[in-house]
């Protein structure tokens, strides 16, 4: 039994929603936490320990139904701002949930990587990191991936594309007027994966919030009120359904 069972009693049945082709790539802001848990009258930190046990549910499950990349707005370059307490917690979340990924999901197959600005974190953090990445490594290039986005920023991954690219031209190793948008995509921390087909947004916000700028020029967006600790597998085949309704024309007719 998870957590959010253990907080709210036994689970109700799910009726899956009809899906068809799955994306490639499904990112994920996760939002919601302190909200669900505000509701509830429990604190904070009760919402992204609950958040942290949706994202392992809907991460295997996209590797169950051949979504190959799968990726999730965790702590973002902002999220420092919030109380130091809150920030603990998810500092906490991050070592037990890494040690977990090291003896389950990597069992089950999925690769687990961590992208973003890692230089901030705690050290043990940053090591535990290293040790997932290596056991990614040895799944081969083929296995599902689901990454976590820890102290990530849009604008902070493309600041840092723009001053690689930088240093390289004023090495003299790089032509400024021969810089490409594929070469931008190759100093970003996604150049291992395609862009996202689909961004899922829970909450009820509409935003983008920082998250992926570069690579989501056109990728389609699904909004939700769902709460992300609430958020289900039915919840996703929902989302998928959305896609698979949609036109994609990327500029073209």
């Amino acid at each position: 039994m998870g957590i959010k069972e253990l907080i709210l009693g036994k689970k109700p049945e799910e009726k899956p929603v009809e899906r068809g082709p799955v994306p490639q790539h499904i990112a994920v802001i996760m939002d919601g936490n302190g909200r669900w848990a505000k509701k509830r009258g429990l604190p904070r930190t009760a919402g992204h320990k609950v958040g942290a046990e949706t994202f392992r549910t809907i991460a295997t499950y996209c590797k169950d139904i051949g979504v190959r990349y799968f990726t999730v707005y965790a702590f973002s370059t902002e999220n420092w701002k919030r109380p130091p307490e809150e920030v603990d917690t998810l500092m906490e979340l991050f070592r037990r949930y890494l040690r977990e990924a090291a003896e389950t999901m990597v069992e089950r197959g999925v690769a687990v990587r961590v992208l973003g600005d890692l230089s901030p974190l705690p050290a043990d953090i940053r090591a535990q990191i290293a040790e997932v990445e290596a056991l990614a490594d040895s799944l081969g290039p083929d296995a599902a991936t689901a990454s976590l986005c820890i102290n990530y920023g849009g604008r902070d991954e493309i600041k840092n594309a723009m001053r690689a690219l930088a240093r390289e031209a004023a090495a003299g190793t790089l032509d400024p007027d021969s810089i490409t948008e594929e070469m931008i995509g190759q100093h970003l921390y996604t150049a291992h994966m395609p862009d996202p087909d689909l961004i899922i947004r829970p909450s009820g916000e509409i935003r983008t919030s920082n998250f992926l700028l570069w690579q989501s020029a056109y990728a389609e967006y699904y909004f939700t009120d769902v709460l992300w600790p609430d958020f289900s597998t039915a919840d996703l085949d929902a989302a998928i359904a959305s896609f698979n309704r949609r036109s994609r024309r990327f500029g073209g007719v």
